[in-house]
């Protein structure tokens, strides 16, 4: 059996920086409440006409198939995580296949939120581990900006997300010691609509519905979060998770090197950080720039920690993410 190894890694994000204290002039609130109850000082938001996810998308692919040392017909397959898709469908996976001019390769959209990134991996590991690929692109996309509620009714969840994109290139590799040592997933979906958007979907609003409504007051249209309840969960599950997949390869905590987990909440990273006794050194945050990108906050994060030389040939790196279903997982490798 084979092994898998990320080759190659890119982001993107828009240029529009958003503070706090820019959001504090459409809605009430300020930067010391933003940055008390999540670590953000800005985020990202796309300019209308310049980017949208699979664009966003398409300009992290390009930065990590490049410094795969590849070219777009070396892909054999795309994995494109969003919850944040141009169209209700079809979703963005081919939309990457046609805009880079890729040859006719399979694309795989998948809808688990926060988690997205790390299932993503996960899938395209195995795949590669099969020997049914060789090249797999893995993307993690959003563009959150256009759906949230810009108002002081939804300043607790609108301050929190931003804009922008990463992507990893997975590749073959002989060596089993090297590289992706495994991935771990799991969901509880009793606790769906804690962390939902309803609306649109087919099983509340329909269609015919939304247009004779047209009700400007129907808070369905925009996200959903009870904030303490996630919390309390997150800092569950993201100690499960990330223990299990020590477990699994006969790792201690002190094996760590780099530990990459979405940034959803800078308190849920130092919690985890501190239960854990890890040095700031181990940990890498950024939510501080770029706020909650969902499905694309690891693999910013990963990539700006592997730029910045702080994820070295040999390192164990871990990645752990919650999120929306709920679901959770982690991944564990070699660097």
């Amino acid at each position: 059996m084979y092994n898998s190894r990320i080759s190659g890694l890119g982001y993107y994000v828009p240029n529009n920086v958003v503070t706090n204290d820019d959001l504090s002039k459409i809605m009430e609130t300020n930067d010391a409440w933003i940055q008390e109850r999540t670590g953000i000082q800005e985020r990202r938001h796309v300019i209308q006409g310049e980017d949208t996810t699979t664009s966003m998308g398409v300009k992290a692919a390009k930065i990590a198939i490049e410094r795969a040392g590849l070219t777009k017909d070396d892909i054999d397959f795309i994995v494109f995580a969003t919850l944040s898709p141009d169209y209700y469908f079809p979703g963005p996976g081919v939309l990457v296949q046609r805009d880079l001019g890729m040859r006719t390769v399979g694309a795989l959209d998948i809808r688990n939120q926060c988690s997205g990134f790390v299932y993503g991996i996960s899938i395209a590991d195995q795949y590669i581990k099969t020997g049914m690929y060789k090249n797999v692109l893995v993307i993690g996309s959003e563009l959150h900006s256009r759906g949230l509620d810009m108002t002081t009714r939804g300043r607790g969840v609108s301050v929190i997300f931003g804009d922008g994109a990463g992507a990893a290139v997975l590749t073959r590799e002989e060596d089993t010691t090297q590289g992706i040592l495994s991935t771990h997933l799991h969901s509880e979906g009793q606790h769906a609509e804690e962390l939902s958007l309803i609306a649109p979907g087919m099983g509340k609003r329909w269609v015919t519905d939304i247009i004779h409504d047209n009700d400007p007051n129907d808070e369905s249209y925009f996200p959903y979060m009870n904030g303490q309840f996630v919390f309390k969960n997150a800092v569950v599950r993201f100690s499960e998770v990330i223990m299990e997949g020590l477990q699994a390869n006969n790792l201690q905590v002190s094996d760590i090197d780099m530990l990459i987990p979405h940034q959803a909440n800078l308190r849920i990273s130092q919690f985890i950080q501190h239960k854990f006794k890890l040095n700031d050194h181990q940990v890498f945050n950024n939510i501080m720039k770029y706020g909650n990108t969902t499905a694309a906050s690891i693999p910013i994060a990963l990539t700006e920690a592997w730029e910045q030389g702080k994820i070295k040939q040999g390192d164990t790196v871990v990645l752990a993410a919650f999120g929306s279903g709920f679901t959770w997982g982690s991944v564990i490798m070699k660097w």
